[in-house]
């Protein structure tokens, strides 16, 4: 058949001709959509046998190479396909595929194979793959669902969307409901919650007018001891880190270029006009093979701000944007949910908007991961800023997160204890992401939640040494609003899972339980009665305080002592985490910290009074706005072009 005699399959299907039979071999075995394309005069023969070197080299499929080298448009690829295969191209756009063959086979798992029942064609069903060998892998599913099942040739891009047009409110349930109700925070009975806190806020108010000193004893009874625990666990990251720093990751040309597995990297974008450009250059600095990656931008449906910037940027061929429509919710995690299926690596890493990761980032993930024991099913990368000397709110996040990335999380790693996640630079064996049922789509720290989700599954997450660059949120009601939303999202993700405290102590054991609550709880009370400790100080310069007949002089030594141990184990935990950036001029600046968490106390009592009112609201962070931002674009490297 050739160019003009190929049939476009639309409107209703008809048996005849090569539809007639389903070929269980190519008809032409000899030939392959490369050899059609060239004898159609659309590839040149220098581009074909780059191609057939490219795909020997990497071990990737000839038509994948085709389309993300540029050779030639998914389109024309299908259509040399169906060419080949002697079977018809299908117009999934014109005749859109029959909703209830889709449900048989069912939305979620039409994408993840990258095929569509299309429509019936007598006794037996067309089903649209964008090749043969996609269609032979789900032949033995479609059999069981369908019997008689037919070929047809469809562009995955056009399958794809069809799926998402005709079953949309199916698929975004899904996505909001992907994690069992048990197991999220969208069951909680917050109501019982809410009327618990307001209780125990009332009784501790009444408490403070009539006996203001036994009420001060009480709250500083419980902020001391969460103190300590949390000084003892900041105290054993440090010990921990020195004594065994973290390993170096493996050689990355460990990896064989034909082995690298395919990695799916999901950035959620909203409301992004001022990032998304910046965005796409440094993707493309990725020292990764084009053929063994594929970049999802993922955008909300209502969301024409981030729409219209990327219309404006030209996507390379393996960049591809999935719009998630409206729903219920509108979070990070709900939009992940729904992209997960379109996702076609077997690593799954997620970025965010404004990040700007080190060349070889990807490479190395490859290379750890095929090292790692098979219950290393996350890596977690470092993450640090671009803009930390913008100004003094900037070196102070910027120090945290030194102490956060380089000390505490490897010390928690060493310890054996359940790693709170962050939100980027996060890479997944898709496996065991899919069996974690992905995000909770209602939690505002989806990442922290799903990190202990992982720990109770027994798997365990690794630290990548490979870092991130990142946009520090430098003014100060900004910070003060995404630090809310994080310290909400801890009290609502302790609260998921502590409603059963014997399962969570079971799944964990003793020793993990304990570091959940230091974490988690000890996160929570220290920035909440942060307040209650300040007004120590008026007792140390002896002035009036509730408490002053209750505590001797020997009592406020020692008070004044614990908090100067405190102070010096946040100093040498932030200057060991400094040391290891490329941030040690900031090492002066590390004493107006003090200054700095107080910030964090403002920032809980904002999230505190939304967990009544709205306790999966996402306030949205604004990227793009350091002056700076335009500096973190890496130049290209110089393997990336042709990796």
């Amino acid at each position: 058949m050739g160019a003009t005699g190929l049939r476009l399959v639309a409107g209703e299907p008809t048996i005849g001709g090569a539809l007639s039979t389903p070929p269980i071999e190519p008809a032409h075995a000899s030939r392959d959509a490369l050899d059609v394309l060239i004898s159609w005069g659309r590839v040149t023969a220098d581009d074909a046998l780059d191609a057939r070197l490219r795909a020997r080299r990497v071990g990737a499929d000839l038509d994948h190479v085709l389309i993300q080298r540029n050779v030639a448009t998914e389109a024309l690829v299908a259509a040399a396909q169906a060419d080949v295969e002697n079977v018809s191209l299908a117009d999934l756009v014109q005749t859109p595929p029959d909703p209830r063959l889709i449900d048989i086979l069912g939305a979620q798992r039409a994408i993840q194979l990258g095929i569509v029942p299309w429509q019936r064609a007598g006794k037996a069903v067309l089903v649209a793959a964008p090749t043969r060998r996609a269609f032979q892998r789900a032949l033995p599913e479609l059999r069981r669902r369908f019997g008689q099942v037919l070929l047809v040739i469809a562009p995955r891009s056009q399958i794809v969307t069809s799926i998402a047009q005709v079953r949309k409110m199916r698929l975004t349930r899904k996505a909001e409901t992907l994690v069992p109700a048990l197991q999220s925070c969208r069951s909680l009975s917050l109501p019982n919650w809410q009327a618990v806190t307001i209780v125990f806020a009332a009784v501790t108010l009444s408490l403070c007018l009539i006996a203001p000193g036994v009420a001060f004893a009480i709250l500083t009874g419980i902020a001391l001891t969460t103190l300590v625990a949390s000084m003892l666990l900041k105290a054993a990251a440090v010990l921990s880190e020195l004594r065994h720093p973290t390993a170096r990751p493996p050689a990355i040309t460990d990896v064989p270029l034909a082995r690298l597995p395919q990695i799916s990297v999901m950035v959620p974008l909203y409301k992004e006009r001022e990032i998304a450009g910046h965005l796409v250059e440094r993707l493309r600095s990725l020292n990764y093979p084009r053929e063994r990656l594929e970049v999802i931008l993922v955008t909300e449906s209502d969301d024409q701000t981030t729409r219209d910037t990327l219309n404006r940027t030209q996507l390379p061929s393996w960049m591809r944007v999935v719009t998630v429509p409206d729903g219920t919710v509108k979070t990070k995690p709900r939009a992940m949910n729904y992209a997960l299926d379109h996702c076609q690596g077997t690593i799954i890493g997620v970025y965010d908007a404004e990040d700007a990761p080190e060349h070889d980032q990807l490479l190395k993930v490859a290379a750890q991961f095929a090292k790692a024991p098979p219950e290393v099913v996350c890596l977690q990368g470092a993450l640090d800023f671009y803009n930390p000397t913008e100004n003094w709110l900037s070196r102070c996040f910027a120090m945290e997160y030194a102490a956060w990335f380089r000390v505490i999380l490897p010390g928690l790693a060493t310890m054996a204890l359940a790693i709170p996640l962050g939100g980027t630079t996060l890479f997944f064996r898709r496996d065991a992401l899919i069996r974690m049922r992905g995000w909770d789509a209602h939690n505002v720290t989806e990442d922290a939640d799903l990190g202990i989700r992982l720990a109770r599954m027994g798997y365990r997450t690794a630290l990548l040494p490979s870092t991130t660059f990142e946009e520090a949120n430098n003014r100060p009601w900004a910070w003060i609003k995404q630090r809310s939303r994080w310290l909400k999202g801890y009290g609502i993700t302790y609260a998921v899972h502590m409603r059963n405290p014997k399962g969570l102590w079971v799944d964990l054991g003793a020793w993990r339980f304990l570091g959940f609550q230091v974490l988690f709880l000890g996160t929570i009370t220290q920035f909440l009665l942060a307040p209650v400790l300040w007004t120590y100080w008026l007792l140390i310069f002896g002035l009036p305080h509730p408490t002053a007949d209750l505590i001797s002089a020997n009592g406020a030594i020692m008070l004044t002592g614990l908090f100067i141990l405190s102070e010096l184990i946040n100093i040498a935990c932030v200057g060991l985490g400094v040391a290891r950036t490329r941030h040690r001029r900031m090492m002066p600046w590390i004493p107006t910290l003090m200054a700095y968490f107080p910030l964090a106390t403002v920032a809980i009592y904002k999230g505190f009074s939304e967990f009544f009112g709205s306790p999966f609201y996402w306030d949205k962070t604004s990227h793009g706005k350091s002056r700076t931002v335009k500096q973190a674009i890496p130049p290209p490297h110089p393997d990336a072009a042709g990796s």
